[in-house]
């Protein structure tokens, strides 16, 4: 009878030899195997940074106040997946629903920042006053070493140089490695909203989700983590250390 009462919670209790459910023992073995390909990716981005022969390069693109609120987003998805998990072991559909939306609406605001930083990067844009280069040897100083490579077309007669630059895959090292890393990154966020709103979904059917089926909401949740703190290292390998290299 027990075992009958197991199978029909979705095997809630079917543990292994390891005292862990077959199920979450499976999601720990993915994300242990997903932590070595993301530690293959980062290894790579940081064993190429500074190679790149031509730009741009991080400290040209990298916007850190705008990607700092992409981050705070991303992070707070992951409390309101706590109290998504807490609230259906209450037994509040109600609240679940509330926060498990809440949490993936998180999640598309994340990737929204996402396209937007991709599509700036693209259009990136090298922008000189050349009338204050001209007459303001301390001008130059406070360009990027990129943007001091088109000096020289600040000619006499040209007031301002604009000219795209944009960055993509194909421009140098860092863009291959960058848009590799944080492409996939954002192919596992997107999974996880995918994940998070089947939830939801399923929370207005019939037995869908229950407080005696919330192992479906903790491996979501042990996911959703995952690609929380996966994102904290990127940001701070990728974004921090790419824009101020002495910290």
């Amino acid at each position: 009878m027990a075992h009958a009462e197991a199978a029909a919670h979705g095997g809630e209790h079917e543990e292994t030899s390891t005292g862990l459910n077959h199920r979450k023992l499976l999601m720990w073995a993915f994300l242990g195997s997903d932590c070595m390909f993301f530690g293959s990716l980062i290894a790579t981005y940081v064993v190429y940074f500074g190679r790149s022969k031509v730009g741009p390069f991080p400290e040209d693109v990298f916007s850190i106040p705008t990607t700092s609120v992409s981050t705070f987003v991303l992070l707070m998805s992951s409390m309101s997946m706590v109290l998504a998990y807490a609230a259906l072991n209450r037994g509040s559909i109600k609240g679940f629903r509330i926060w498990i939306a809440s949490t993936a609406i998180m999640g598309m605001t994340f990737l929204a920042f996402q396209v937007f930083e991709f599509t700036d990067f693209a259009n990136h844009e090298v922008h000189l006053d050349c009338v204050e280069i001209r007459t303001n040897e301390a001008a130059i100083e406070e360009l990027t070493d990129y943007e001091k490579t088109f000096v020289d077309e600040c000619v006499e007669g040209v007031d301002e140089f604009e000219e795209q630059h944009g960055l993509t895959p194909r421009t140098n090292l860092f863009g291959t490695t960058f848009f590799t890393l944080t492409g996939f990154h954002g192919a596992h966020v997107t999974l996880g909203v995918i994940w998070l709103l089947s939830l939801l979904f399923f929370s207005f059917t019939r037995g869908g989700v229950t407080p005696a089926r919330s192992l479906d909401v903790d491996l979501a949740a042990l996911y959703w983590h995952f690609v929380d703190v996966v994102w904290i290292v990127i940001f701070t390998v990728v974004y921090l250390f790419g824009v101020f290299p002495g910290i």
